[in-house]
């Protein structure tokens, strides 16, 4: 099973949050676009995925599966809806790494019926980006996702913010993914640099207690 290249993964809008983000130290970054479609789109996702490569970052694209193997990328996230729609052979022939969301234990063993490159569990916490059928999944839950996936990589997401992104390294998320806490910020790249040493940090006294 490979890792994930970080213990972060921030979620962006525009390609150019690539650059600013890579540039920090971000090696994961997703490129979420829910407001564009046709031309543009395919601009923005090419844009990205230049950037990318240009600050070393593992680009995962939202969605978009018929254009990230026409556009030749690399790696793709779906939610459960998106499994309704997407080929999972074409996609899996293209050599694209594929992530999952999911919110239940119903959908988890779903997700792994498909032979993800990890599972995303959220939200965590309480989220205002968009309305959710689920309530909080708690830390707790991240303990026995991690049971349930053994190796896989397992990523927590979901009102994630710097005080509370070690809590889930902790209980034993690989990698931490958030929006609002880093695109949202004076910063961004402050943050990134803070997260990377949290992050860090809690996943040292991970492998030390174990």
């Amino acid at each position: 099973m490979r890792a994930l290249p970080s213990r972060i993964y921030p979620v962006v809008d525009r390609a150019d949050w690539i650059a600013t983000l890579g540039q920090a130290g971000a090696k994961l970054i997703q490129l979420r676009l829910k407001d564009m479609d046709g031309d543009a789109l395919r601009a923005e996702i090419r844009h990205g995925a230049a950037l990318a490569r240009a600050h070393g970052v593992c680009l995962v694209l939202n969605d978009y599966w018929q254009v990230a193997i026409e556009e030749g990328l690399d790696f793709i996230h779906l939610g459960q809806e998106d499994l309704d729609e997407a080929d999972l052979p074409a996609i899996r022939r293209a050599g694209l790494r594929l992530g999952v969301s999911t919110h239940s234990h119903e959908e988890l063993h779903r997700a792994l019926d498909v032979r993800p490159d990890y599972v995303a569990l959220g939200p965590v916490w309480p989220t205002k980006l968009k309305k959710m059928p689920w309530g909080p999944q708690g830390v707790e839950r991240l303990r026995e996702w991690k049971r349930l996936v053994g190796g896989l990589p397992l990523v927590a997401i979901g009102g994630i913010t710097l005080a509370r992104a070690p809590s889930c390294i902790a209980a034993g998320a690989d990698c931490v993914s958030a929006v609002s806490d880093f695109i949202r910020m004076p910063d961004p790249a402050g943050q990134v640099r803070a997260w990377l040493e949290a992050t860090q940090v809690a996943g040292d006294a991970v492998g030390a207690g174990g």
